[in-house]
């Protein structure tokens, strides 16, 4: 079989100080990228100008969800079979990269990189941050019946179907979690990896003690709602 043509979405929001370890990182993993500016209010789309980065330019902050979507209808624009969503600020690994390639080419539609399915170093997150993973990990299992033990992880890779489904509707807020209900729901083939996270190299992070309560309700409503709705269209 051909090699899949693999494309990295790195969504970028005020990450003039990351950016460009980032992109660096992934071109020397040997793969091709866009970094999709999110209406950075910072020198993110200058920075990227300046050094030469392929970069996908959104005129407004849309959020992450608006941002990572954006990728996957670049990716499917282009004709990459897979593609992975992949941090602007640092934290991910790009020598993981090749593992959740290979999680797609071995039948999962969604791989998703876990820092929880063995016990490494690395960056785990806050507490707050961890009593909601596993908040959110019940209500999946509960509602979407798939066990995931990451349902927050930003870095994973999606096959052709789960591109095409995520162009048509993905989440704004927070949309992790949900997309994997709605891709659960679909009868998706889902899979997840061992990876290894670093804390942010720069920047602050967007979600607080406040948020993440915040958060936890409302991604678990999004859950069920999302259940319900793709159950309903047998779809």
């Amino acid at each position: 079989m051909a090699e899949p043509r693999v494309l990295v979405i790195i969504p970028a929001y005020n990450e003039e100080e990351n950016i460009v370890a980032t992109v660096s990182n992934v071109v020397a993993a040997g793969y091709d990228y866009i970094v999709v500016n999110d209406g950075s209010r910072d020198g993110t789309l200058d920075v990227c100008r300046k050094r030469g980065l392929r970069v996908l330019d959104l005129p407004q902050n849309l959020g992450i969800g608006g941002a990572v979507q954006a990728g996957h209808k670049f990716a499917q624009r282009h004709g990459y079979d897979i593609d992975i969503q992949f941090d602007g600020d640092g934290q991910h690994d790009a020598s993981y990269l090749p593992e959740l390639v290979e999680g797609v080419v071995a039948g999962a539609d969604l791989a998703i990189g876990s820092r929880f399915i063995e016990e490494t170093e690395g960056f785990k997150s806050t507490f707050m941050r961890r009593v909601g993973k596993t908040w959110l990990s019940g209500c999946l299992r509960a509602f979407a019946g798939v066990r995931v033990t990451d349902p927050t992880s930003g870095f994973r890779a999606c096959g052709k179907r789960a591109i095409a489904l995520f162009c048509e509707s993905y989440p704004i807020d927070y949309p992790e979690p949900e997309s994997i209900a709605v891709a659960a729901c679909r009868g998706f083939a889902i899979r997840e990896v061992p990876v290894v996270m670093h804390e942010r190299q720069g920047g602050v992070s967007s979600i607080n003690a406040l948020a993440s309560v915040y958060y936890m309700i409302k991604v678990s409503l999004a859950i069920i709602i999302a259940c319900i709705t793709h159950r309903k269209r047998g779809e």
